[in-house]
């Protein structure tokens, strides 16, 4: 996956599930991958077996959106109501990005939660790489090239992190074929 070699990804996924068939609903992993291979329905589905084991997970609620928005017949509207709820994931910004795509919040919150005095130390760092991760993968959801790709590259090359979801905005970058500004 972090080779930006989807199918790839999906068919190891797919072996290990094979194997330790008990282990599907943990790998919201394989749902990533079948977003970036645009195959949605799959996706969804993924997303809905992790909810089962992991119930307060916004992330996991904005991927299954994700895919919902994209999925045949899917589309905004029908994505927000039925956006998992998610109330107790503490995480900075995960308030916001959740109320966001549910369509209660905004970008200039997400931001601001993310980064609430300016100054930006690690902690810092990372929460913006989730917030910029979110919002372009929410105005890519919109159907808004341009401000998608203008957070995408902030989460991956001015705010990068070297974790899954990190790595995610640059395998995300990379798909989409931006560059470092």
């Amino acid at each position: 996956f972090f080779d930006a070699k989807i199918a790839e990804s999906i068919t190891d996924f797919d072996a290990f599930i094979a194997l330790y068939p008990e282990q599907d609903p943990h790998h919201w992993q394989r749902g990533l991958s079948y977003y970036y291979a645009g195959e949605y329905e799959k996706g969804k589905a993924q997303f809905e077996r992790h909810q089962t084991v992991n119930t307060q997970d916004v992330e996991n609620a904005v991927w299954h959106f994700l895919c919902a928005v994209r999925a045949p017949g899917g589309d905004l509207e029908a994505a927000k109501k039925a956006l998992i709820p998610i109330e107790e994931d503490s995480r900075i910004p995960m308030k916001e990005v959740h109320d966001l795509f549910g369509g209660r919040g905004s970008v200039n919150a997400v931001l601001a939660a993310a980064n609430p005095d300016g100054v930006i130390d690690e902690s810092d760092r990372n929460h913006l790489c989730y917030a910029h991760l979110y919002l372009g993968l929410y105005f890519e959801a919109l159907g808004d090239a341009e401000k998608s790709a203008e957070h995408i590259r902030l989460a991956a090359f001015e705010f990068p992190m070297d974790h899954y979801m990190g790595k995610t905005a640059q395998v995300h970058a990379k798909l989409r074929g931006l560059t470092k500004p």
